[in-house]
């Protein structure tokens, strides 16, 4: 069930978000205080995982809005629309179609279906399930089916973990006293889902450890819960295996972590920061799902805050993998945890008067939000000032830049056309980061365009550009947008053409052959040219050669080292100059006709 929007209203410091539509993956990108975890607690009572949370008028009324407390009662707090598949809809008809006497037609199923979630202060969480014909369905019984089949919040917030030995009876007293596991320490919580994920009664477990048969009997406990926690927080962190060992000595607990650069067990407070909060990551969402990942959607305060950069990205991947089966929602001031590949899934979360508001996409008139989404494309504050009085063209990466730069710097000293002075090259890192640096430009309303390769990652690219933001152009007076592919500018005929095309398909074979050691000859190559060359080598390089991919890094430090011995245009291989010269033309002319 696809989880399509959301509004919270009436809630601390959200007086109303307006509907927020969510992604597959959605970051929510704030700084401090601004209402992001005000958002997440609203909506986690909607429908939590976990029976009884619910909304305190007393205290989660908004401050500023006090005189309207006395009759919030019934006021709501969460909205929220969900899309049923096919599937899904014909498991509602099944079980909630009212039985027609006599004959009729035979019924033929909506194509969409929505149900709607709400709910306020002093009351439960209401369903109703749109789309269906009048009289076609059972109301009660689809409101049913829509309670055990919508999914449920799981909110995770609290991560920090010691790894510090436990004294299991200490810990019982605790918990007796406190009478709610809610109010113990979130070290002795996460001690105690341990416990449960492990079916490990602690009550249960200190009793068995009195006694010479109950420790026999305990012994087997902590085995199979040590597979356990192997096992589930396998499935989340693929860095490296890592086993588990709960070993119990008296009333004493210690958790040991092992792996194969370390290998032997180490006790795991001994354990980095990082890996400590990726280990109460991965177990608290075991526990919050039963270990049961599908069909939840997944509020994640600040995750990946105590890891280094290489972690961020793995729980990116992380996220990647887990957004297959559930929705990810999660916060964060972090430029290394929002993906510039996918710009589409930011909300950037303000404050405006006091008051909490979402903003769709990368762009925010206030100066902390924005500055994680300059971090995150590689900006200073100060650069993005520079680009933002210079015409800017986003080039696909750093390769794309040098070698159009060495190229024009050719053409312009014997008065050829080349690339404007006035025109600055900006690398994105790779075709499917470059909406992410159009999305920016576009909306700090810099005059701007983008170049990208005639290939199917650029095809992508330029997708993406059109339906996020250029077919949104007209809304701001006066903006201009170019997005030119790379061949057509060049004036191939080409189906495929890359960077590497301008320099023409002898020229690559060559470095290639340099690079490697190699004597592939033209007759080598693929028949069909409408290719781009880097795709007809790779053929070569696989099928004859043994290769199992193109090592195009490798390839362009050749073309580099090559490119420091051209001195004028005619070093340059044959048809190069050419080529170069329409698509600096064509780059000039697209930013002449916005002045």
């Amino acid at each position: 069930m696809r989880f399509d929007f959301f509004k919270i209203t009436n809630y601390r410091n959200v007086i109303d978000s307006g509907w927020i539509d969510v992604s597959q993956i959605t970051a929510f990108v704030g700084q401090n205080e601004a209402g992001k975890s005000n958002l997440f607690e609203a909506l986690h009572c909607l429908n939590p995982i976990v029976p009884g949370a619910k909304y305190n008028l007393d205290e989660d009324w908004p401050v500023d809005h006090w005189e309207g407390r006395k009759d919030g009662r019934g006021k709501v707090v969460a909205n929220a629309q969900f899309a049923l598949n096919a599937d899904e809809i014909q498991s509602l008809w099944n079980y909630a179609a009212v039985d027609a006497a006599g004959e009729r037609e035979p019924f033929v199923l909506p194509q969409s279906c929505n149900i709607v979630v709400w709910r306020g202060y002093g009351y439960q969480t209401r369903f109703k399930v749109h789309d269906f014909p009048e009289g076609t369905i059972d109301e009660d019984r689809a409101i049913e089916w829509a309670k055990a089949n919508v999914p449920k919040f799981v909110y995770i917030h609290d991560y920090e973990m010691s790894g510090a030995q436990v004294e299991l009876d200490d810990l019982q007293k605790r918990l007796v006293r406190a009478g709610d596991r809610h109010e113990l320490s979130n070290e002795d919580q996460t001690i105690l889902i341990i416990l449960e994920l492990a079916n490990i009664d602690l009550d249960d477990f200190v009793e068995k450890g009195t006694t010479s048969e109950g420790r026999t009997n305990r012994s087997y406990d902590k085995r199979s819960a040590s597979r356990y926690l192997t096992k589930q927080f396998g499935d989340l962190w693929q860095q490296k295996d890592v086993r588990f060992e709960i070993e119990i000595d008296g009333p004493t607990l210690n958790i040991f972590a092992e792996d194969d650069a370390i290998g032997m067990p180490v006790r795991l407070h001994r354990r980095s920061t990082g890996f400590r909060w990726y280990v109460s990551f991965a177990w608290k969402f075991t526990h919050a799902t039963k270990g049961e990942y599908a069909n939840c959607v997944l509020l994640l305060e600040e995750p990946g805050i105590h890891l280094h950069f290489s972690g961020q990205q793995d729980l990116l991947r992380v996220f990647e993998r887990l957004s297959a089966r559930n929705t990810i929602m999660y916060t964060t001031h972090l430029a290394s945890m929002v993906d510039p590949a996918n710009p589409e899934r930011v909300r950037i979360v303000e404050s405006r008067d006091h008051h909490l508001a979402i903003t769709k996409g990368i762009v925010s008139a206030q100066r902390a939000p924005m500055a994680v989404i300059e971090q995150s494309l590689g900006l200073t504050g100060d650069q993005s000032g520079l680009l933002g009085n210079r015409q800017v063209m986003i080039v696909e990466g750093g390769d794309d830049a040098v070698i159009l730069h060495k190229l024009s710097g050719l053409l312009k000293a014997e008065g050829k056309d080349a690339l404007s002075e006035s025109i600055y090259l900006w690398p994105a890192h790779g075709a499917q980061k470059t909406p992410m640096y159009a999305g920016f430009a576009i909306g700090q309303k810099w005059d701007a365009g983008v170049l990208l390769d005639t290939d199917e990652a650029g095809n992508a690219a330029k997708k993406k550009i059109d339906e996020l933001y250029v077919s949104k152009l007209a809304e701001a007076s006066g903006l201009k947008f170019r997005t030119l592919m790379l061949g057509k500018a060049a004036g191939s005929k080409k189906v495929d053409f890359a960077i590497e095309d301008l320099m023409g398909d002898d020229f690559y074979r060559e470095c290639v052959n340099a690079t490697f050691g190699l004597a592939i000859k033209p007759e080598d190559l693929p028949v069909d040219g409408s290719t781009m060359i880097t795709k007809r080598v790779e053929v070569v390089l696989k099928e004859r050669h043994g290769h199992v991919e193109l090592d195009k890094r490798r390839v362009m430090g050749e073309m580099l080292r090559r490119f420091d011995s051209w001195k004028k245009t005619s070093d340059l291989p044959r048809g190069a100059a050419v080529s170069a010269g329409k698509l600096f033309k064509a780059i000039n002319e697209a930013f002449a006709l916005a002045t």
